[in-house]
């Protein structure tokens, strides 16, 4: 007797990952293979450029480190414990951002995070003083070797959003955000405050008298701003350039120098380089 079900004669339903399955021509059986296979599939159209992309930036991101992708310190807006709650305000609303490091007397001594909510619901009550203290919430220190996938999963078994990431001698190396690594998987993703007064402005003065210089600036307008020669018959762009003077895709971390300006590449993916930290040349 056959106990199996009656055939409706409708195919069962597949996965995502079946159909992916069945879309690639071979057997994959290492991560190479995986991505070769996927890119015959988007070069014969069976699927598209944008999802081999978040599926290359998937399977990248466990190869990947705290420190490919953190803000340096040099870029972290920090909020000093101790500081009177209007220049805080200003500084939270200067920035745009939604979670701040706040640290004590020496700025390696992160002792909480605060979130911009938690600020206004203080601030809406007024007949209460806002005492910073009383509003950061514990903060998560990481390493710079700690691997990006292990990362996500924590940021989402704590629901945690930000971590502090700290050198192998515990001072601040700078701090990562969840947003910071899906922008590996989906691209960048730009909010309301990106480049919000002004879209045009990519430079933009950092601390200790250096730029951040997005990789998309024409090398016209960086030399109009700085009063540099660099030349721009190859390529258009401070991004093109830097690419080219390093010979490779720039990565985090990596540093180079132009016509006496020091470039180090604070943000990029596997697909582009984003920006960069410049220093002018010294003066003799």
């Amino acid at each position: 007797m056959n106990d199996e079900p009656p055939s409706t004669g409708a195919p069962a339903p597949r996965s995502w990952l079946n159909r992916l399955g069945h879309m690639i021509s071979g057997e994959a059986r290492n991560r190479v293979e995986l991505l070769e296979e996927l890119r015959t599939a988007h070069a014969n159209g069976l699927i598209s450029a944008d999802t081999l992309a978040m599926v290359e930036g998937a399977i990248g991101v466990s190869d990947k480190q705290v420190s490919d992708v953190m803000v340096p310190r040099a870029q972290m807006v920090t909020l000093p414990v101790d500081a009177d709650v209007q220049i805080i305000i200003e500084i939270v609303i200067e920035s745009g951002h939604s979670r701040f490091p706040v640290t004590g007397e020496d700025r390696d001594e992160v002792i909480g995070i605060l979130l911009a909510k938690d600020l206004l619901r203080c601030l809406a009550d007024a007949s209460l003083p806002c005492n910073i203290r009383e509003l950061i919430r514990p903060v998560s220190l990481i390493p710079e070797s700690k691997r990006l996938n292990l990362l996500l999963k924590e940021f989402r078994t704590r629901r945690n959003h930000m971590a502090v990431v700290v050198d192998e001698y515990g001072g601040v190396a700078g701090l990562v955000t969840i947003e910071d690594v899906l922008e590996l998987i989906v691209g960048e993703i730009d909010d309301e405050h990106d480049d919000e007064a002004n879209p045009d402005e990519h430079i933009r003065a950092a601390a200790e008298g250096r730029f951040a210089v997005d990789a998309i600036t024409p090398i016209g307008k960086f030399n109009e701003r700085f009063g540099s020669k660099c030349s721009d018959e190859e390529y258009d762009t401070i991004g093109g350039m830097v690419t080219e003077a390093l010979g490779h895709l720039p990565q985090p971390g990596e540093e180079v120098e132009i016509e006496g300006f020091h470039f180090l590449v604070t943000k990029a993916d596997a697909r582009r380089v984003h920006q960069f930290l410049v220093r002018q040349p010294t003066e003799n």
